[in-house]
């Protein structure tokens, strides 16, 4: 039967889903502060193209290892193709892969049905997704150059005047390194703070030493908050109330402030800390704890009314459950390429209703991945913010050819028509200014991990 006139120009002649096959995977790693980021693009035989990220600071390896299972296979039958992939995903950046490779196949399906991701997740709750906006302590990321609070909280009501009606505070932990804060092992605080004062040094330029001295560094924060015995002093309690205090007398107390990196301190220390932050009203406190310590946070939740977020080192919706059993927390704050991407996000969302407890995304990557999470956001009954932390970015909004540029233009994401997650392509030009280009080209070729096989099957 033929189609004529105007049915004609409603029928997508652009793909054939059913037919439609992966036929290679490419990466592209762009030098988002501080850790840099990969993008993916998977391409197939009909010429659509699905675009994924990896976690900031992950591996490239957590992908290219997946590659060899998805090629040839149809991009649209996702809950078949996570079936393959997702044991090799683990907790923090150990899901990168399993988490890039998932948003790009939505990606692609939504582009060969020619429907928004949301529309394939079983339609939005909300066309606005509420954005949330960092404030950095450090004059600059990662300098440990601490700014005056007033300065900070100048910086945060920049933010209220371009509609960001959430706001977060990061790196409290600096406040660590002013002498006298904190007691702890005298050689352990006399060589962290020789590694700091390093960095500091070497700045953005000599990137040998800075590479040396991060190595070193990693060392100290790699040990958990019970084992660092590390204690807040009365003076270091001090010094951050009086912080947070100055900080809110200059943004007021109507706006909800989340707070995060706290330092790697005992949990009866955060007990203290959370006593001395209640009277600012706080949205949240997050990551005051390692997550798998469930018992502790158990403890923390009855002794403090502080808020408490947790989530963004957290893969799969299921791991959640044990924390929200107990009641600890108030928000989840998963991330969305660590949690195993934007099905597992809406998992989760219908687990946290379950239990009493509200949703914020962590999101500290590309519009790549903030796409993706507003689509996650769009169709969860319990989606409170998404992180957006690009104010000092201006080329950040560049990266993608998408209608949804700027993206963080009156505080929110305002959902559209858009096939799949609503980006086009991606900018070449600004590519080439801030990511990695070898031999003149930006999307790197993972051929060699083409044939790479095992036997994967974990039962006998």
């Amino acid at each position: 039967m033929e189609v004529s006139g105007a049915a004609e120009k409603q029928v997508n002649t652009g793909s054939a889903p059913s037919r439609l096959r992966i036929t290679d995977l490419k990466i592209c790693k762009v030098h988002i502060p501080p850790w840099g980021s990969h993008l993916i693009r998977i391409e197939t035989n009909q010429g659509l193209t699905g675009y994924g990220e990896l976690r900031d600071g992950a591996s490239a390896t957590y992908v290219k290892m997946l590659k060899s299972r998805i090629l040839g296979e149809n991009p649209c039958d996702i809950e078949r193709l996570l079936k393959k992939i997702r044991q090799f995903g683990g907790m923090a950046r150990q899901a990168a892969g399993v988490s890039a490779v998932e948003i790009a196949l939505w990606d692609l399906c939504g582009k060969a049905y020619q429907i928004p991701v949301y529309q394939l997740l079983g339609g939005k709750q909300r066309a606005q997704i509420r954005l949330y906006a960092d404030a950095h302590i450090e004059s600059g990321r990662f300098t440990g150059e601490v700014r005056e609070p007033e300065e900070v909280g100048r910086t945060l009501l920049e933010s209220m005047s371009q509609d960001f009606s959430v706001l977060k505070l990061l790196s409290v932990e600096l406040l660590m390194y002013q002498e006298g804060n904190v007691s702890g092992a005298t050689d352990w605080l006399r060589n962290y703070r020789k590694i700091q004062d390093g960095l500091k040094e070497a700045g953005t330029k000599d990137l040998k030493t800075r590479t040396q001295l991060n190595a070193a560094l990693y060392n100290y924060n790699n040990l958990a908050h019970p084992f660092t015995n590390l204690h807040v002093t009365e003076q270091g309690l001090d010094c951050l109330e009086s912080y947070i205090e100055r900080i809110r007398a200059v943004t007021g107390y109507e706006v909800p402030l989340a707070i995060d990196h706290f330092g790697h301190f005992p949990m009866i220390d955060m007990i203290k800390i959370g006593r001395r932050l209640e009277k600012f009203n706080l949205a949240w406190a997050e990551d005051m704890l390692p997550w798998y310590l469930t018992e502790q946070y158990a403890h923390l939740a009855r002794r403090t009314e502080i808020p408490l977020a947790v989530g963004e080192d957290i893969y799969l919706a299921e791991n959640f459950e044990p924390l929200l059993q107990t009641g600890a927390l108030s928000l989840v704050h998963p991330d969305l390429l660590t949690v195993g991407g934007i099905l597992e996000v809406k998992k989760l969302s219908a687990l946290a209703e379950k239990y009493g407890a509200s949703m914020a995304i962590h999101m500290c990557e590309s519009p790549v991945a903030a796409l993706a999470a507003a689509h996650a956001a769009a169709v969860s009954d319990v989606f409170f913010a998404l992180e957006y932390d690009a104010l000092d970015m201006p080329w950040w909004e560049d990266l993608i050819d998408s209608p949804y540029s700027p993206i963080g233009a009156g505080g929110q994401i305002t959902l559209l028509d858009e096939p799949g997650l609503g980006i086009r392509g991606l900018n070449e030009e600004v590519l080439r200014e801030h990511a990695e280009v070898t031999d003149g080209e930006i999307w790197m070729s993972t051929d060699e991990w083409n044939q790479e096989s095992s036997l994967d099957r974990i039962w006998s």
